[in-house]
């Protein structure tokens, strides 16, 4: 039982520094856990029509249990929700819930709730605090951490949007068995990302513990998260606006949000899956540049084909643009400076950083590489 405790991450912000509490049946606990944050005992709940059928009557019930009151805001699901429109109703609904500026705001769902959530709160009078609770593993380990928040545009992923940090952060790890195999996979993705860029013990670790992580092992998954979120709170600390070191946790992103937008932000390729191919890429790339050997592709290629996650362009179905459309996607990227595209590399496993010094026609051979290799591979 004590390998299930509840464990604390900190994340060390000054004025705005809060903790992330990870632990099994926390969900039940929450106004408990929760009751210190709020001035006075109401709350308003966003979430989305699949997380809500499943976990918003058992917060609203902890919340109870601790004598806080709570109404929701259900928006539909699916990235499609990160937009202005549905920026616009969840603000209105706050304003018309009578959310004051002392109040506190729970954030209820995946990565897209956290953001969209988020971003009301940063822009609703100027300033609402918020809580996360994320329900896949993938916001668990990435997205509820860190402040990002924000919408879509047409033109590209994540860039509108706010630096608003959480007060808190609740994950329990109890949720991540309502997932999919598929969903919790994706977040596996973003698990792996942090043993790539810059802990290649924990990556060793993984390619051990992987397989029971995916069978249900409770001790493993919380010590697999709470290792994550304690590499990007460190990241966070020092770097909370992305001057510097926190670009790599970009690590995978330039190349999987323009897979992302090359299918339309839909089924076809989910976020994490998206990220996992594009740290295949970003491999293949530090690979063809002389950076890493060309074994260490390879090895983190098995290593998802083992735990049976997406890691090519050929997983991904229908059709995909030309790696010169690939390439026009990826230069929408928010983290162009002065029309050059930073690219996350690597020396090898746990060892990446930053270059703004890549040749695009390396790129344009990674991908052209990439998807003639998908050509030749017969439909299914």
């Amino acid at each position: 039982m004590n390998a299930l405790r509840t464990r604390t991450v900190p994340v060390a912000l000054g004025a705005r520094s809060y903790d992330i509490e990870i632990g099994a049946g926390l969900l039940p606990e929450a106004g408990a856990h929760l009751a210190p944050l709020f001035r006075r005992p109401r709350t308003v709940i966003v979430s989305d029509e699949t997380v809500a059928a499943l976990h918003l009557e058992t917060l609203r019930a902890g919340l109870a249990r601790a004598g806080i009151e709570s109404e929701a805001i259900v928006v539909p699901a699916g990235e499609k929700s990160k937009s202005w429109p549905v920026l616009e109703r969840v603000v209105e609904a706050l304003l018309a819930a009578k959310v004051e500026r002392d109040d506190t705001v729970i954030a209820l769902g995946g990565g897209v709730i956290g953001d969209l959530a988020g971003f009301a709160c940063a822009v609703l009078r100027r300033g609402v605090a918020f809580v996360q609770i994320p329900t896949s593993l993938l916001a668990q380990v990435d997205s509820s951490v860190g402040g990002k928040t924000g919408i879509n545009s047409p033109l590209g992923k994540n860039l509108i949007g706010a630096f608003h940090q959480p007060c808190h952060v609740l994950i329990d790890i109890d949720v991540l068995d309502t997932l999919s195999g598929r969903e919790f996979l994706a977040g596996y993705g973003e698990v792996v990302k942090y043993g790539l860029l810059g802990d290649a013990g924990f990556f060793d670790w993984l390619v051990e513990a992987g397989p029971r992580l995916k069978s249900g092992d409770k001790a493993l998954r919380i010590e697999a998260v709470e290792r994550s979120v304690a590499a990007k709170a460190g990241i966070v600390s020092r770097d909370e606006k992305e001057h510097g070191e926190r670009a790599l946790l970009n690590l995978g992103h330039t190349f999987g949000h323009a897979l992302e937008a090359a299918t339309g932000y839909s089924d076809r390729l989910l976020h994490g899956e998206g990220v996992a191919i594009g740290m295949g890429l970003a491999f293949a790339l530090s690979a063809r540049l002389g950076l890493c050997s060309q074994e260490t592709p390879s090895r983190i290629a098995e290593h998802f084909a083992a735990m049976g996650l997406k890691r090519s362009l050929a997983d991904i179905p229908g059709d995909l643009p030309g790696a010169d459309d690939l390439l026009a996607l990826m230069a929408q990227d928010k983290k162009v400076s002065g029309g050059v595209l930073a690219f996350i590399l690597a020396r090898g496993i746990g060892e990446a950083f930053v270059s703004r010094d890549v040749p695009p026609e390396a790129v344009t051979a990674v991908l052209e590489e990439a998807l003639r290799t998908r050509s030749s591979i017969p439909s299914a």
